[in-house]
């Protein structure tokens, strides 16, 4: 039936199916641009509100849950919680083949995890994900670059030091050569290298001296001045 989970899909560079109808609860038509703030958490109740009534198979319910649970993430991370995780469950229980949906709830849901000081629980989330997007688009995909930063930040926060900082050296490698080092996802990668360096107490000088830190400074409103000097004098 029309209803199916399997039925709407994300096929790396757009909506198809299904999710393609929902999307008007997330994006503008007009521009593309992706909904924010109070305005995102508005509509994604109001998504909810509107779909809730249809099976719990049907796959724009879906869609709709994942997207109320994935507002309130950003900003009621308590409250998104046991939303998120029925999602997870119900994704599960029917064996959906939307991978995208799956990875969607699971990068929320880990999020949440991590605003409320769960960080082992968003750990093994994050590896995860990013284990399965490694196996499925790749080392170098854009996306995996940036759930491969979502690990490292998992990984500083647990005060995994040497894992953190091997990670964030390849996620930076793919992304500089996939993408160039202008790129968003190289430099979001950057900057992950320099938390890698500046959070570790113990860290050695053993990164070749090189621009990464001046070039995090000029790509980034960095707010953490202090951090930047302390990781020159690192690399």
């Amino acid at each position: 039936s029309g209803g199916r989970l399997g039925r709407h899909t994300w096929d790396g560079t757009s909506w198809t199916g299904i999710a393609a109808g929902v999307r008007k609860w997330e994006a503008c038509f007009d521009c593309g641009q992706a909904f924010y703030g109070a305005v995102m958490l508005a509509l994604g109740w109001a998504a909810w509100k509107t779909y809730l009534g249809r099976p719990e198979t049907n796959g724009t319910r879906c869609q709709a849950m994942a997207h109320v649970g994935g507002a309130l993430a950003k900003s009621r991370p308590d409250e998104a919680l046991p939303v998120l995780e029925a999602q997870v469950a119900l994704l599960l229980r029917y064996g959906s083949r939307d991978m995208h949906l799956v990875i969607s709830t699971q990068k929320s849901l880990a999020l949440c995890h991590s605003q409320l000081g769960r960080h082992d629980k968003a750990l093994v989330l994050r590896r995860e994900i990013y284990a399965r997007q490694v196996a499925t688009l790749g080392a170098s995909h854009e996306s995996t670059i940036l759930n491969g930063n979502n690990l490292v930040i998992s990984l500083l926060d647990l005060e995994l030091w040497d894992e953190a900082r091997q990670l964030a050296r390849k996620n930076l490698s793919h992304a500089n050569k996939t993408h160039g080092k202008d790129h968003e996802s190289t430099l979001f990668a950057c900057k992950r290298v320099v938390h890698a360096l500046c959070r570790n107490p113990a860290a050695v000088c053993d990164y070749p001296r090189e621009s990464t830190v001046r070039d995090v400074a000029t790509h980034f409103d960095f707010d953490t001045g202090d951090d930047l000097l302390e990781a020159e004098t690192i690399i």
